[in-house]
C-alpha cells in the first residue's frame, strides 16, 4: 500500500492529535498496513532492543528451533539487559527467542547469531536481506541486539519500518506466540529460569496481544506493541517516548473509540455477483476480511474483482483478487482461489440413487 493513500484520508477524515509524548509514533491496521495515526513516520531513529522483533523473525525463519546449542566465550561479550547465560550452558533456540522477547537478552542475541549464521556480522547480513524484502526503505540493522556501536552508530529504522516488519513477523505463527508470551519457564543443564515479559502492558492492558521494549542511553525508550478489540488488530510503534506505555495506551484508546472493523468480504457467503466466466466452479478466499473504518469511511468502501483470464487451471490456483477501495484509492486485496465444481454434487438426490445402483 502507498503512503499517498494515508495522507489523502487524513486529509478527508482529520483525527484530532493527542498529546502523545514519542518523537515519532505510528498505528497500523495489521490487516491492510493502513496507516491510522501517526507523527514524523518516517524519520530515522536508533531503535534500540526492539531491533530483537527482526532477530527474533530471521531466526525463526532461517533454523531448526528445536536445536540445541551450547553457549560459547562470544557470550562473555555482551553487556547491558541479559538472562545471565554461562559458557558451557546448552538451550535450544526456541529457549534463546524467549530470553531475547521475554527478558530483552543480549547475552541471548549474541549467542543466536553466532548459531544461526555463524557471525554477528553474517546475521546482520540476514536482517538486511529482511529489511529489503519487507519494504522498511529507511532502515538498517548492525547487529541482533540493537545497543549502539563503539562510535555511537547503530541499527536505525521509522516508526513505519518497525510497524511493517511487525506486521509481517506477526504472521508467524511462531513469532506471534513467543511475543504475546507473559512467563516462561526453563531448565537447562546448569539452573532454571523463570522469565517475566517486560512489556507491561501485556500484563495490565486487556486488549495487548504483543510487544517488544527497548532503551539505551541514546535511542531512549523504544516500544512496539500489537491489541486486538472486535476484529481491529493494530501496531503501535512509539520512538523516543518517555511515557510509552501510557502513550500506548492512549493511542489504543482513541483508534477503538473511531473505527469499527467492518466485515467488507465473508469467506463463508464469498461470490462474485454476474460472474460468468468462472460460473462452472467454485471461487473462495481463505478469510474474512475486516476492515476498520470510520463511520463516514463506511460510506465510501468499494470492492472491485480482478480475475484472469487463464484457459487451464487447477483446483486451489490463484485466480485473481478482491480489490478493496475507500475513497477510490485501493487500501487492500485479498487473494481469490478456484475450486472445481464435483458434478455429482449438482446432481439431484434421484439421480445419485440411480448412479449408486448403477442405473
Amino acid at each position: 500500500m502507498k503512503r499517498v493513500i494515508f495522507i489523502a484520508v487524513l486529509i478527508l477524515f482529520p483525527i484530532k492529535a493527542l498529546a502523545i509524548s514519542a518523537e515519532s509514533y505510528i498505528a497500523m491496521d495489521l490487516e491492510t498496513g493502513r496507516v491510522l495515526m501517526g507523527h514524523n513516520i518516517d524519520e530515522k531513529k536508533l531503535i534500540a532492543s526492539t531491533t530483537k522483533i527482526m532477530t527474533a523473525i530471521v531466526t525463526i525463519e532461517n533454523a531448526d528451533l528445536d536445536e540445541e546449542v551450547t553457549v560459547k566465550e562470544e557470550v562473555l561479550k555482551a553487556y547491558g539487559s541479559a538472562i545471565y547465560i554461562e559458557v558451557g550452558e546448552k538451550l535450544t533456540l526456541r529457549d534463546l527467542l524467549y530470553g531475547l522477547m521475554l527478558r530483552s537478552g543480549n547475552d541471548a542475541a549474541i549467542v543466536i547469531a553466532k548459531n544461526v549464521a555463524g557471525s554477528m556480522e553474517n546475521f546482520s547480513m540476514l536482517m538486511n536481506e529482511y529489511a529489503n524484502k519487507i519494504g522498511m526503505k529507511d532502515s538498517y540493522f548492525y547487529n541482533a541486539h540493537g545497543l549502539e556501536e563503539d562510535d555511537n552508530t547503530g541499527n536505525t529504522s521509522t516508526a513505519y519500518d518497525m510497524a511493517l516488519l511487525t506486521r509481517y513477523a506477526i504472521k508467524n505463527k511462531e513469532f506471534a506466540k513467543i511475543f504475546s508470551t507473559k512467563n516462561y519457564v526453563v531448565k537447562t543443564n546448569y539452573k532454571s529460569y523463570s522469565w517475566t515479559n517486560k512489556n507491561k502492558l501485556l500484563h495490565n492492558y486487556d486488549f495487548i496481544t504483543g510487544g517488544k521494549t527497548g532503551y539505551t542511553q541514546l535511542a531512549r525508550r523504544t516500544l512496539v506493541t500489537t491489541a486486538s478489540n472486535n476484529n481491529t488488530n493494530i501496531v503501535v510503534v512509539t520512538l523516543n517516548d518517555s511515557n510509552d506505555f501510557a502513550d500506548h495506551i492512549r493511542i489504543y484508546k482513541e483508534i477503538f473509540k473511531k473505527y469499527e472493523a467492518i466485515k467488507v468480504l465473508n469467506q463463508n457467503k464469498f461470490k462474485i455477483k454476474n460472474e460468468t466466466k468462472y460460473k462452472d466452479n467454485t471461487l473462495y478466499i481463505n478469510e474474512d476480511v475486516y476492515i476498520p473504518l470510520t463511520e463516514k469511511e463506511q460510506k465510501n468502501i468499494e470492492i472491485k474483482y480482478e480475475l484472469y483470464d487463464v484457459k487451464t487451471y487447477l483446483d486451489n490456483d490463484l485466480i485473481g483478487y478482491a480489490k478493496i477501495y475507500l475513497n477510490d484509492e485501493e487500501i487492500y486485496k485479498e487473494e481469490i482461489y478456484i475450486l472445481k465444481e464435483n458434478k455429482e454434487e449438482n446432481l439431484s438426490w434421484w439421480d445419485k440413487l440411480l448412479r449408486w445402483l448403477k442405473w
